[in-house]
This record gives C-alpha cells, structure tokens and sequence, in this order.
C-alpha cells in the first residue's frame, strides 16, 4: 500500500494506484488528508502550548479592563436607582409565619 508522498490536499497520493479501486482510492486519499489536518492541529497545539500568544494575552488584558469599567459603571448605575427611589416610612410589617405555631401537651 502507498503512503502519501505529499501533504497537499489538492491531490490524492492514491489517485491511480493499480492495487486500488477508485473508491478505496478515494477513501485513502480522504484518510490521508484527515491525517495531515490532524498532523497540523498538533503541531499548532504544541507551539500554543509552549509559549502564550502575546497578542491575544494583551487583547484579554484590554478586554478585561473594559469588562472591569462596566461592571463599575452598572453598579455606579443600580445605586443610582436604589438611591433615587423615595424612602417609605409606611412599609407594610408582614407577620412572621415561620415560627410554630402548634400546640405542645
């Protein structure tokens, strides 16, 4: 059985190979591109893995900064509410149900 030669997608290693129907050519040729991807994949995952990508670190810490400043402003915003809305001496005092209430003999 051949293995492939080259690891461009375009072509297949197998496309004509005399042992191979053109079907199992195709299947082999399909494998041998999912190999590659997986090859790729690998790869870019060790070099992700070995060193942190410095532009996405700073565009995080940019992100994060900004996400700080809103959750700074929306809660500047919920006080801002709470504070506007009249104070009312008249609340309603609601009888504490939880106590038991059962008589013990």
């Amino acid at each position: 059985m051949a293995t492939p030669a080259s690891s461009t997608p375009d072509t297949n290693p197998y496309a004509g190979h005399p042992g191979l129907s053109e079907l199992e050519a195709e299947v082999l040729g399909q494998y041998a591109r999912l190999a590659q991807n997986v090859k790729e994949l690998v790869a870019e995952t060790r070099r992700l893995g070995e060193a942190p990508d410095e532009t996405l670190l700073k565009r995080l810490r940019t992100l994060e900064m900004k996400m700080g400043l809103v959750l700074t402003l929306f809660k500047a915003s919920v006080w801002a509410v709470i504070n506007e809305q009249p104070a009312d001496d008249n609340t309603p005092v609601y009888p504490d149900h939880t106590a038991d209430d059962t008589i013990m003999q």
